[in-house]
Order: structure tokens, then sequence, then C-alpha cells
């Protein structure tokens, strides 16, 4: 992304989730039940008093993310259009999904430093550390970029931000992540990645003007394919975990809106994505946490005791994959919900080329941060990983323009010194 990232050490105020305390006054009642009937009276008093608190007790537990995700009113609505003013010539208003997340908040910041008009939604869920997403909120912030914290299954919410604003283009990158922990939370896959895509297509193909979308699939539904490299025009019917089968049906889903209501798609499968500001739940990350806290790192292994391999992609080079799908997205033809003549479908592969193994990984991570890491080398269980990715970039150098230039040692420099700074560390050791 063209200028470096400003350091958030300044700027950062991780927030605390308001707590809801409920005091209870306890009281003496000497003289109350002096008849039966007082007593029943008292009784039907106490019965509603307790059903109340435990309503509102249940309100506050199971919803306190609808609490600080309010939303709508003049001061709102001035944020958001505020935040979607184009300041450059031919430049697009973009929604940005998932807009506080890793690939999201790199995304959002590359399109407002080239003048394009940027607003974010995020649902600041805990499926990693949220304070890593406000902290990535606040830098956003700091750029102009202004995230709404929304869930993408609120279709009023969807509406009313495309009635305030006539987006040209959604990037839509809000998606449950992880493959592992699919088995342990299967429907969080579905309401996000099936339930929310198929909510903000329909406020997609009733918008007016309907925008064009790009959309994060991922590498991953090419599941237990041995060709390699991997090509777009590979069968992808053998996923290998829930989440590879929740990107494959996504796949499907906006063919579906393209074909139907002239939406303009077009999809992302990308290959490992790393870099400053990423996920804790990512190996390169947790490797880097641990080695550094002197914790053993599970480093798995396939079949016949062979490494596993994938095609690491330094996040800047996506953010270029991303920028230029959305410069030759084409446009949606649809009007009124309604179809006018055939739009763009494309899916394209964003990757390195470079498979580089797990290993290799680590021996790597070890030389930047001087550390030897302590290895545990297990074979892999069926948890739904795949031995090895390896992109076919062809299709995206050609169409796109997309040419990855970060190898994976440079990338990992990069990484590191992100990791250490915003943790504060100095050569492995805490800054006092």
């Amino acid at each position: 992304m063209g200028n470096k990232m400003p350091s958030l050490e300044e700027q950062l105020f991780p927030s605390t989730p308001g707590k809801f305390k409920i005091e209870r006054t306890h009281r003496q009642f000497n003289r109350c039940f002096s008849s039966s009937s007082t007593m029943f009276l008292w009784a039907l008093f106490l019965l509603a008093l307790t059903a109340s608190y435990f309503s509102f007790q249940s309100f506050v537990s199971s919803g306190s993310r609808y609490i600080t995700a309010s939303w709508g009113g003049i001061q709102w609505e001035k944020q958001v259009r505020t935040s979607a003013q184009i300041h450059r010539q031919g430049g697009m208003s973009v929604l940005v999904t998932g807009a506080a997340g890793f690939v999201g908040s790199h995304v959002s910041l590359a399109l407002k430093r080239r003048g394009d008009g940027v607003v974010g939604l995020d649902n600041f869920n805990d499926y990693y550390d949220p304070s890593l997403k406000k902290a990535r909120k606040a830098l956003l912030s700091t750029n102009g970029v202004f995230i709404v914290e929304a869930d993408i299954n609120d279709a009023k919410l969807l509406a009313k931000l495309f009635d305030v604003v006539a987006f040209t283009h959604v990037m839509h990158l809000a998606a449950q992540a992880g493959v592992r922990y699919a088995m342990e939370n299967p429907q969080s896959y579905v309401h996000s990645n099936i339930a929310g895509l198929v909510t903000l297509m329909e406020a997609c193909k009733t918008a007016n003007p309907q925008p064009a979308i790009v959309w994060a699939s991922s590498s991953s539904v090419y599941g237990l394919n041995e060709k390699v490299p991997f090509s777009e025009l590979d069968q992808t019917d053998q996923p290998a975990s829930l989440y590879a089968a929740t990107k494959k049906a996504g796949e499907e889903i906006t063919h579906t809106y393209n074909h139907i209501y002239g939406l303009s798609i077009t999809g992302l499968r990308f290959f490992t994505v790393y870099g400053p500001w990423g996920r804790p739940d990512m190996a390169y990350f947790s490797f880097t946490r641990n080695i550094l806290q002197g914790k053993h790192i599970t480093v798995y292994r396939g079949k016949n005791r062979v490494d596993l391999a994938r095609d690491f992609t330094y996040i800047d080079d996506i953010v270029k994959g991303c920028l230029g799908s959305l410069d030759t997205s084409g446009k949606s033809t649809g009007s009124g919900g309604k179809k006018r003549g055939p739009a763009p479908y494309r899916i394209f592969n964003l990757g390195n080329t470079s498979p580089v193994t797990v290993p290799t990984l680590v021996s790597i991570l070890e030389s930047h941060l001087k550390v030897k890491a302590k290895r545990n080398v297990v074979d892999m269980p069926g948890n739904g990983d795949v031995p090895f990715t390896h992109a076919n970039i062809s299709s995206a150098r050609m169409e796109l323009g997309y040419k990855p230039t970060t190898d994976l040692q440079t990338g990992l420099k990069k990484f590191v010194k992100w990791y250490l700074s915003y943790y504060g560390y100095n050569h492995g050791k805490p800054v006092n």
C-alpha cells in the first residue's frame, strides 16, 4: 500500500465493554404481612419484580452488543456521509464489510488514502481478541474512515446505509474465518458466510444504483485437490472443512445473484494472507507469540512425514489485488431488483505462487526474533486442514495487473517489527 502504516502506540485506547450492574437494596419489611390478602398481594408483586429482573438480565447478557451497535439519527447519518465522500476524480464510494478485520482494515485504509469514499461495517465479534479490532478501528478513524458497529444480517441497517449513501462498490470481507474453529462452532459459519452473504446480496440487488461487488472467497475451496498449482478452472467439489464448504456455497450464491439480478460479482480466493495487524489465530502469529514466551509450538506434518506447505501472501499484495478488482469490476446492470442485461462474474486466485513449508516459516521467524523455537512436530489431525496450497495467478495478472512483490522473508520481517512494537517487546524482552 504505497504509504507506510503509522504506529498506533500513541493512538491506542483499548475499549472496555460497558457493564451493567444491578444493585440490590435489602429492606426489612416488618409489618407488611399482617393478613393473608396482604401476603397474596406482596407475593404477586415479588413475582412480577423477579420476572422483570430476569428479563432485564437476559436482555443484558444476550443483547449487550445490540446496545453498543446502535445506529441511526442525524449525527450518525452525517458521519456515514462524511466518510463516504469521494476526494478524487473518477473515485468510488465503497462499503467495506469486515472493515475492522485484518484484510478489511488494510483495504479501507488504502482506498481512503487514494481518495475514495469508504464506510466500514463490522460486528466486532470475539472470535479473536476484540481489542485488536478496536485498535484497527482507531487507526481507521484517525484516517477519516467511519465504521458502523453492526451485523451484516441486519437487513434494516443495510437498507438504511444504501439509502444514506449511493455506494458504487461493496467490498465484502466480513466472514467467520478459520478452518479448525468450524468443528467447535459450525453455526457461526452458516450465520456469517451464508445467511449474512444472502442478506447483503438482497440489499445490493434492491439498491439503486446497484453496486458492483467484490468479495472474499478462499483458497480453501480447492480442498483435497492434488493438481498444482490451483487454477480457477479446476473443479472445487471436495471441500475439506465446513469453512471451505461455506465459501464454495458463497461462490454459487453470488453466481445466482449475478445471473438473476445482474449484479457485477468478483470473488477473490485468498491464499494464506499474513502481515502487520494480522489475525492472532493464524499460525505465523501464534508461533511468534509462543516463541517469544518460551512456549512450545506445534508443527503439523502431512502423510508420510511430508511437511505442510502454504502459498503465504503478504497483505500489501492482497490489497493491490483487491483494489485492482474494484477498479476493473464493471457495473451491475439491474435496477429495481430486475436484471437489464448480463453483468460480469469473475473469480480470481490471489496468491504469491511460491509455497513455503511450515518448518521453513518457523526458521525465518527464529531468525527475525533471535529466539530458538521449541518445536513439537506431530502428524496432522483430520481437522479440515489441507497439506498444501499453491496458486496459479495468471488470470489475476492478466485481468487485474496483479503482481505480488513481497517474499516470505521480507514480509515476516515487517510483521515481526509490527508485533514487537504493538505488544511492547524490545528484542524479545518487555519494555519497562
